[in-house]
């Protein structure tokens, strides 16, 4: 038996939690290159014998930015934390460049940012980033509406099925 009309009840759903996720992370003011917000996408809903798999992707950092990380001093409720190694300065440097906070002379030109990249990276260690759930939240928001919208989908392809078997049987 098909489940076409699940499905696409599915993938709608999908669509709207990504749409969710993605007004959520603009409203957090977390987008720096937009990376992370072009990356959020669903990848489709798959059927297996027993269950149904909704999938939805996002650069592997979404998940940082959506929990939070713990620093040393600063504690999230989020499963990730700084024990005992800060992040690489030089992984900050690109996003010192985007925040136009980079130490500049009188012409302007771009002078050591080693300095800033330690002072962001050991803050980051000690203090970690608070969650923003930007996609914790699009799923709550849109989990209460899933339940009615599967039934009628489910219904109709049951009803279809039911039709298919009718038609077959009694020709």
């Amino acid at each position: 038996m098909k489940f076409d009309n699940t499905k696409v009840a599915m993938d709608l759903w999908a669509n709207s939690v990504v749409l969710d996720a993605k007004r959520n992370l603009v409203q957090s003011q977390k987008i720096s290159s937009g990376e992370l917000l072009d990356s959020i996408q669903s990848t489709g809903v798959k059927f297996g014998a027993n269950s149904m798999e909704i999938n939805i992707s996002m650069a592997y950092y979404g998940a940082f930015v959506d929990a939070g990380v713990s620093g040393t001093k600063t504690a999230y409720t989020t499963p990730y934390s700084y024990k005992n190694k800060m992040p690489p300065p030089s992984a900050l440097d690109k996003w010192i460049v985007r925040k136009n906070i980079a130490p500049r002379d009188e012409k302007g030109k771009f002078q050591s940012r080693k300095s800033i990249q330690f002072a962001i990276a050991r803050s980051i260690f000690l203090y970690g980033f608070k969650p923003t759930y930007f996609l914790r939240n699009a799923v709550s928001k849109n989990v209460s509406r899933l339940p009615q919208q599967i039934k009628e989908a489910f219904a109709l392809d049951i009803d279809s099925a039911i039709s298919l078997i009718v038609k077959s049987n009694f020709k």
